[in-house]
């Protein structure tokens, strides 16, 4: 099997697989991640199929990648394309109305009634080639050519949980509510993704899928089922550290990042100021991957209910501890009873406050919880593992004004003529109030693109720039899409996306490309 790289970042690449088809690449993709998962290289963060790509994620402080490289080579020798093991599922939908708001429009372009579209793609049968975008998230082959339509200029910021859609020559299910480009023809009341299962995902490559068409009052009655069936697990009270009695904009418990679940669309998600969260931890005496209180742009109120050693880091959000100012940095021993409260962001984006012990982290994949009124807050169980030591001296970058980011070009130049790349490095972009964990979306100038953006999905970065038809960049972020379909002009440099992550909106962002080795530390 021939296999070539192309390096997306410092710590990533993607395996291409040129003479084959799409169908075989993919093969080829499937069997190599399952191959590295099972006994998985030193230094190995992630392995994730895509169309016809294998994204790989190592950590450069332990493995070299070529060394990867040569590992991938010798599998390949031995992985083969045999088609996965199949199962079958029929999954109900609930086709147009508001289920499928595209759904009118799509059978208009191809001259069919909204009803005849639903039936072809009801009719046929489809095969899961791999998991990505988002967890449990299913790329399924088969759709009928004629059916086939691009991904929209602009992304939805909301795509409601259960939405069958259509992106290019793939359909798919969301497993959860999420932003999204695809054109969405229907929904389904199916449970695509359960955090807390093993696996986690309910489809995975090499099963076969085929829809049912069911009336809007059944997806009703289907989704108020689930909605009863669900339940939240609270804290014990013995575990609970918080209360929140005001919630702030949007405030959720992050640690560091967690791989090894991308083959299944989880994100490692994480701190976007990792660096901030590190600090933190180190103050208080954790490990530097205990979870912590992300606080973005303003902040909540919280009634602690039992005692602990704190500290904030980050952004300066005028954080208070019992009405007075809490210097940033600086560990201090609250009571039960106590208030620790933050207002509007000074300078930065995101402040966290570590706790002792660490705060109880979210299983990967699970939505990111935004704190809500009377929310309780957990410690970690079993607490996080003490690491004595003195915090890094590293400059905050939670500050105001212009951010200079350096990037590393690629991985698809082809799409973007020449002029558009100058444009890139020399005009000013500002940060959109629209930007979020998964993605900070720029205003300014579109980049031109020598053709449509989308492209067979592959596995993106932290700090990829993807460029989708409307020309304006979105860099991903911790809780990015695991694949994406749209083409990326450039990744921003692992030392820079503090840069990004504490960048309030409006703040001007220029890029600049990373020049030598040096020039990336």
């Amino acid at each position: 099997m021939k296999l070539e790289t192309r390096d997306v970042s410092e710590s990533s690449f993607l395996t291409e697989f040129p003479e084959t088809t799409e169908e075989e690449a993919n093969r080829f993709a499937v069997a190599l991640a399952e191959r590295l998962a099972r006994k998985p290289p030193r230094g190995l963060l992630d392995a994730i199929p895509g169309a016809r790509t294998l994204f790989v994620l190592f950590d450069p402080s332990i493995a070299g990648r070529e060394g990867l490289v040569r590992r991938l080579r010798r599998l390949g020798q031995q992985a083969g394309s045999a088609p996965p093991e199949s199962r079958r599922f029929r999954i109900p939908v609930a086709y147009g109305g508001e289920s499928g708001p595209d759904l009118s429009a799509l059978a208009r372009d191809r001259g069919i009634t909204a009803d005849e579209l639903a039936r072809r793609h009801a009719g046929s049968d489809y095969t899961v080639a791999f998991l990505g975008f988002a967890p449990g998230f299913p790329y399924l082959t088969g759709l009928p050519p004629e059916l086939a339509a691009p991904r929209r200029e602009n992304p939805r910021t909301h795509v409601p949980a259960g939405s069958v859609a259509i992106g290019g020559e793939y359909t798919a299910i969301y497993p959860a509510e999420t932003p999204g480009g695809w054109k969405l023809i229907g929904r389904s009341p199916v449970r695509l993704f359960d955090a807390s299962a093993h696996p986690p995902a309910l489809l995975r490559p090499g099963d076969r899928v085929s829809f049912e068409p069911i009336t809007e009052e059944e997806l009703r009655t289907r989704l108020a089922e689930n909605r009863t069936a669900e339940t939240s697990a609270a804290p014990a009270a013995e575990d609970v550290l918080f209360e929140t009695i005001t919630p702030g904009l949007f405030s959720s418990v992050q640690g560091a990042p967690r791989f090894g679940l991308g083959a299944s669309g989880v994100a490692a998600g994480g701190a976007m100021d990792l660096p901030s969260l590190e600090r933190g931890n180190a103050i208080v005496g954790n490990a530097s991957g205990a979870a912590a209180l992300e606080v973005t742009l303003s902040g909540p109120e919280l009634l602690l209910t039992s005692d602990a050693l704190l500290c904030v880091t980050g952004a300066d959000l005028g954080a208070r501890w019992n009405g007075n100012a809490v210097p940033l940095d600086t560990a201090f021993p609250a009571r039960a009873g106590d208030r620790i409260s933050f207002g509007y962001a000074a300078a930065g984006m995101r402040a966290y406050l570590c706790v002792v012990g660490g705060l109880a982290p979210p299983l990967p994949g699970e939505p990111v919880a935004r704190l809500a009124k009377g929310d309780l807050v957990g410690r970690a169980r079993p607490r996080a593992p003490a690491c004595p030591g003195e915090p890094s001296g590293a400059t905050s970058t939670a500050r105001n004004g212009d951010r200079t980011v350096r990037v590393l070009p690629g991985p698809q130049p082809s799409f973007f003529p020449g002029g558009a790349i100058d444009v890139f490095f020399s005009v000013i972009y500002r940060v959109s109030p629209d930007s979020d964990r998964r993605g900070i979306r720029l205003d300014g100038p579109p980049i031109e693109l020598s053709r449509p953006p989308d492209i067979p999905p592959e596995g993106t970065a932290l700090g990829s720039i993807q460029v989708p038809a409307s020309g304006l960049p979105i860099v991903l972020g911790p809780d990015r899409p695991v694949t994406g379909g749209y083409a990326k002009i450039a990744t921003v440099v692992a030392a820079d996306w503090p840069l990004l992550a504490q960048a309030p909106p409006g703040t001007a962002i220029r890029f600049r490309p990373a020049g030598s080795d040096a020039d990336l530390a």
